[in-house]
């Protein structure tokens, strides 16, 4: 008989009627009078009430849940003993799921299920049952409660809460090592049977993988895993309840496992042997090559150190590892020389850095290869013999003398021959030149260590066959000093001697200075010139003097000033003096010697008036001369500048004309109207093309007969400007629409002038007044012209 078969003769069995009659009677138990009385309490009336005892009587309900049949699923019945069947009776039910869930027959007390109930939603309900009399609706029990319990069926399948499962493993792992667990969950009732009992078993994974059927742990099952061989497994997990028999339900996951890495392989260089190539002229540090160790292993378990173990280039080269991309950079150590050695051999090792102890058997966790490095010669620049020259010379040499040579050489194999210069940019005063053939400096303008104590300059050194190729050396020239510098006093000495000075009275100390640098020192002498009666000079042998009075009292009146001469010489050879004169100021002093004034000129200054109060005055009264002379200069100034002014403008009496106008059109230089009529007479109107500066009041001129002629208009009008000493030499009239009469100077053109055979005579021109003199001089001196 199956499960299934089983399960549904167990339904049956409790479903039916007369199988199942689960019922709460309410039962009266016949009892004595006195134990029916539990209590007895005095009413206000003298009468005693008497309480009885329930009779219930109660069979626990029990339901089966996912109930599949057609009609109401019958849960139980309540009963009270009063119930005669006669319909007196009326049942309640209350509670969970009451009249929706649960349903009562008000007159028989069954209960029924309306619906298929799952008890993973809700495992048991909690009711209310109560007869009342269907007359008077009072209750003849009092409320009772009861509980109706869920039976659970294996309806649910276990679950696992992720559908997928990440784990990882260490690989070469020794069997059994627990990789993940997982864990299954079953809704059903863990309390009631098997259904929520729950196997795992694997069903995708074998034989790498093994799982604990009551816990779920996932195990290894093979021994020493490899990643670099496999690195990714699936393996699928079923869990099924009913202690994994047959029926149970059943689900499944899978888990993605990953084997870690561990270091278990040993890097390897691909080649025994690695060659490379560098040029002689790489300078230290250059990286001229890369070697390479591989590794299956990932991340830290393949980092490698490289390191140079042995050959005969440990000294010429290094090798420093590039963390990224774990390769062994091969770098120049010492420079390199072609003609010296040409091939190096060097051997490097690899080794990893992190090495775990449990995997010792599987050899050494390193290796070697020999690295074989060629130098390439190159047309190499002039060496020097040294890095640098130090040359030191008396500032006192004569022009040309040599003060050292620098030296260098070809190192190539084909030796060229060597041109030195001196770079201009480090002696820009040109002192010092050098011999292009044998490299001696030599001095081109004298030394003054006073100005220059040192000197740096640069030699360049380049191949004559190869120009191009050039190497620069430093040379420092230290002048050494000479006693060519006579010593002065240190500082300007203001000296002043009271009037009401005593014999021997100090009124100043000296002091000198030498810009020269002797070995033992400074050491200065102060003596005076002459033998001087009022002051005198005494050595404090400390490179200072001390200047003393020798008489007694001062007149400034008489003189206000004395000159002191001091002789000043050092100790060095040749010895180098100078003389230094004092000034001293005779001054007025109060008894403790302060100065409170000096020479004679101080007595004739006004009271309360310093000089420079007496100089602020003088500079006020200069700038208001200025101002008045500069106001009286705009005043008087009344020229009139045109706005276009030519460039053989000749500001006499003639004019020049390079504008033809605008023709009949342009009515603002002058009126046409004028010409045309000249009875019309108007305002007279201020001209365009010059500044006014003074506005002049227009004469008013006797208006011409009607039949006057242009020609007496223009003569007239010419007339009155030659006597109008403030009219402007300039003509007014730029074109002439009419005319009249011929003239009898005829044309003044030189285009036409050219083209007749006699000369003219312009001494008319004189006729026309002073305005056209200056024509006349330049046209009628033509005979004179001629004669010269």
């Amino acid at each position: 008989m199956t499960i299934y078969q089983f399960l549904l003769l167990f339904l049956l069995w409790v479903c039916l009627p007369h199988f199942c009659s689960p019922e709460i009677m309410f039962r009266r138990t016949p009892v004595p009078q006195q134990r029916i009385l539990s209590s007895r309490v005095p009413r206000s009336d003298g009468k005693i009430l008497h309480r009885q005892k329930r009779g219930w009587m109660w069979n626990q309900f029990f339901l089966l849940e996912e109930y599949t049949g057609s009609d109401y699923q019958y849960v139980g019945k309540l009963h009270s003993d009063q119930d005669k069947g006669d319909g007196s009776l009326k049942y309640i039910l209350s509670g969970d799921g009451a009249g929706t869930l649960f349903i009562i027959d008000e007159k028989t007390g069954d209960i029924h299920a309306t619906r298929r109930i799952d008890r993973e939603e809700k495992a048991f309900y909690t009711l209310r049952a109560q007869a009342i009399n269907r007359r008077t609706l009072r209750p003849v029990e009092p409320e009772s409660e009861f509980v109706i319990k869920i039976h659970d069926i294996n309806d649910n399948e276990p679950t696992f809460p992720e559908e997928i499962y990440t784990a990882s493993v260490p690989e070469m792992s020794v069997v059994g090592t627990s990789v993940v667990q997982v864990t299954a969950t079953d809704a059903d009732d863990p309390s009631y049977g098997n259904s929520a009992r729950v196997i795992y078993s694997i069903l995708q994974g074998q034989p790498y993988f093994s799982v604990e059927p009551e816990t779920g742990i996932i195990r290894t099952a093979l021994p020493n895993m490899n990643r670099e061989n496999r690195e990714q497994y699936q393996v699928v997990i079923q869990a099924k309840d009913m202690g994994g028999q047959m029926g149970g339900l059943s689900g499944t996951t899978t888990v993605n496992i990953t084997l870690t890495d561990v270091n278990d392989n040993p890097p390897r260089f691909p080649q025994n042997t690695i060659h490379l190539r560098v040029l002689e002229s790489s300078p230290v540090g250059t990286a001229i090559g890369s070697v390479k160790a591989t590794d299956a292993d990932t991340g830290k378990n393949a980092e490698v150190e490289y390191r140079i173990i042995d050959g005969d280039g440990t000294d010429m080269f290094d090798i420093v590892t590039e963390k990224d991309t774990q390769e062994g950079i091969i770098t120049v150590k010492k420079p390199l020389d072609f003609e010296s050695r040409r091939v190096y051999t060097l051997k490097v090792e690899a080794e990893n850095t992190h090495v775990d102890p449990r995997f010792y058997y599987l050899g050494p966790f390193k290796d070697t290869t020999i690295v074989k490095i060629s130098i390439e010669d190159v047309d190499e620049p002039p060496v020097f013999s040294r890095s640098s020259y130090l040359f030191e010379v008396h500032e006192d040499i004569e022009v040309g003398t040599i003060i050292g040579t620098v030296m260098a050489r070809d190192p190539d194999s084909i030796s060229s021959p060597i041109r030195f210069s001196l770079d201009r940019h480090t002696d820009l005063d040109r002192i010092f030149n050098i011999h292009s053939g044998n490299g001696s400096l030599y001095t081109s303008k004298p030394l003054d260590r006073e100005l220059s104590q040192w000197h740096n300059l640069t030699v360049i050194a380049a191949e004559i066959n190869n120009p191009k190729e050039t190497t620069r050396v430093a040379v420092f020239v230290r002048i050494l000093d000479v006693n060519d510098n006579a010593p002065q006093f240190a500082v300007f000495y203001d000296t002043f001697v009271c009037e009401n000075a005593r014999p021997g009275q100090l009124i100043q100390t000296i002091s000198a200075v030498d810009k020269d640098d002797p070995l033992g020192g400074q050491k200065f002498f102060f003596s005076l010139a002459a033998v001087n009666p009022n002051f005198t000079v005494q050595d404090n042998e400390d490179n200072t003097a001390r200047i003393l009075t020798r008489k007694n009292g001062f007149n400034r009146h008489e003189i206000s000033t004395y000159l002191l001469p001091v002789v000043i010489s050092d100790n060095d050879y040749p010895i180098q003096s100078s003389t230094g004169t004092l000034t001293i100021r005779v001054c007025a002093c109060d008894s403790q010697g302060n100065m409170q004034s000096c020479s004679a000129e101080a007595l004739l200054l006004p009271a309360g008036l310093s000089t420079g109060a007496l100089i602020a005055i003088l500079l006020c009264i200069i700038i208001l001369l200025v101002i008045v002379v500069l106001f009286a200069a705009l005043k008087r100034q009344r020229k009139k500048e045109p706005l276009i002014l030519s460039k053989e403008d000749i500001r006499d009496n003639i004019v020049s004309y390079n504008d033809e106008g605008g023709g009949e059109e342009d009515t603002q230089a002058f009126d046409i109207g004028t010409l045309r009529n000249p009875a019309v007479i108007e305002e007279k109107k201020l001209r365009r093309d010059i500044i006014p500066e003074t506005l002049f009041i227009p004469r008013r001129t006797p208006t011409a007969p009607d039949n006057t002629d242009v020609r007496d208009f223009i003569n007239e009008r010419l007339k009155e400007h030659d006597l109008d000493p403030t009219a402007p030499p300039y003509d007014s009239l730029a074109t002439y629409a009419y005319e009249g009469n011929d003239s009898i100077a005829e044309s003044l053109s030189s285009l036409e002038s050219g083209t007749t055979e006699g000369d003219q005579n312009y001494d008319y021109l004189r006729e026309w007044g002073p305005r056209f003199n200056k024509l006349a001089e330049m046209y009628g001196g033509g005979e004179s012209d001629k004669d010269s």
